[in-house]
């Protein structure tokens, strides 16, 4: 297959190795033209997947028109705030009717779309919509480490059809028909991992962390029911799954925000030594405003929301969830 990832991000260039890796073609696109350019006369992106080397069949672009070429499927792999840029670029281009895979994990800035939503809202007549989601590090993806991921549209026949080709030895594809389901899964369990992160950097322990990621889990299923999701799909790998790797892993970049805020930092401090997009942190505000709309419940939710907003304490966040009325589970 033909592919074309939008975006040169470390999780892009890790599905781009892995694609290219296993008989695919891949284009990938980004607006800088010197990024391209050292990527593509390097073989590595130095700048946010250092020391991979890309594949031969894997080639880097600034023109999209270029990347575009006999692409049969584009994969957004561009931070959430990027995505709607993008389809309205491939739109422009004359590639709106190309089947489309958003990678990236969120609700968007001010209209609290999920991902395949801003598409649609673009791009109304293309019947071929869907997210990828599920547990995955780019950097064990690009040293072909196997995982497990899902592929969700509500377009189910294609889906199926697009994770059989696209299954590998590396990468299992499991085909989802609960689009919501893994699309809310993605972007909720990133604030999630914020919260365990702050509560293992003030040495709460391996309780405390057990109990964030398993009520985590419950405000997750709990805003993802109310928004027309099935519940069973956060007990799968875009839910739990992924949940359990971003709170966990030592790879996460919104574990490693709650890390720096329990030492003191200022937000902006932690965000600027990561380097990267940190996508829990705006999707904190989103979720805040979803769970009011939806009159859902979600206290580590809103506790995360009066810390970005400098209204809590780091410190205090831990001693308010255990103040909270008892309440059966």
């Amino acid at each position: 297959m033909n592919i074309t990832i939008i975006g040169t991000g470390a999780w892009g260039t890790a599905l781009g190795i892995h694609f290219s890796q296993h008989g695919h073609r891949v284009n990938m696109w980004t607006h800088n033209a010197e990024h391209a350019r050292v990527i593509q006369e390097s073989r590595q992106n130095e700048r946010y997947l250092p020391g991979f080397a890309l594949p031969e069949n894997l080639n880097v672009f600034a023109d999209l028109k270029t990347a575009l070429y006999d692409s049969q499927l584009v994969l957004v792999a561009t931070p959430v705030v990027g995505l709607r840029g993008s389809i309205e670029m491939l739109k422009e281009y004359g590639a709106g009717d190309l089947p489309i895979l958003t990678a990236c994990k969120g609700f968007e800035l001010d209209t609290g779309l999920l991902t395949f939503q801003v598409v649609q809202e673009v791009l109304p007549d293309n019947p071929k919509i869907g997210v990828l989601s599920g547990p995955s590090f780019a950097q064990e993806l690009a040293k072909q480490l196997p995982c497990a991921i899902c592929l969700a549209s509500e377009n189910f026949e294609w889906i199926q059809q697009l994770a059989q080709e696209l299954n590998s030895s590396v990468m299992r594809l499991y085909a989802n028909d609960d689009v919501i389901g893994v699309s809310v899964g993605g972007a909720v369990k990133n604030i999630m991992a914020i919260a365990t992160g702050l509560s293992d950097g003030l040495g709460y322990g391996l309780n405390a962390r057990a109990a964030l990621v398993t009520r985590g889990l419950a405000e997750i299923t709990r805003l993802a029911v109310a928004m027309g999701a099935q519940p069973k799909t956060m007990m799968g790998l875009a839910g739990m799954g992924d949940l359990i790797l971003t709170c966990t892993g030592a790879l996460s970049r919104n574990r490693k925000v709650g890390l720096g805020l329990a030492e003191g930092k200022t937000l902006h401090q932690v965000l600027k030594e990561i380097g990267h997009v940190a996508e829990g942190v705006p999707t904190i505000e989103e979720v805040h405003n979803a769970a009011a709309k939806h009159q859902i419940d979600m206290p580590i939710a809103d506790m995360l929301y009066q810390l970005v907003r400098n209204e809590l304490a780091a410190t205090d966040v831990m001693e308010r969830l255990m103040q909270r009325e008892p309440k059966s589970e």
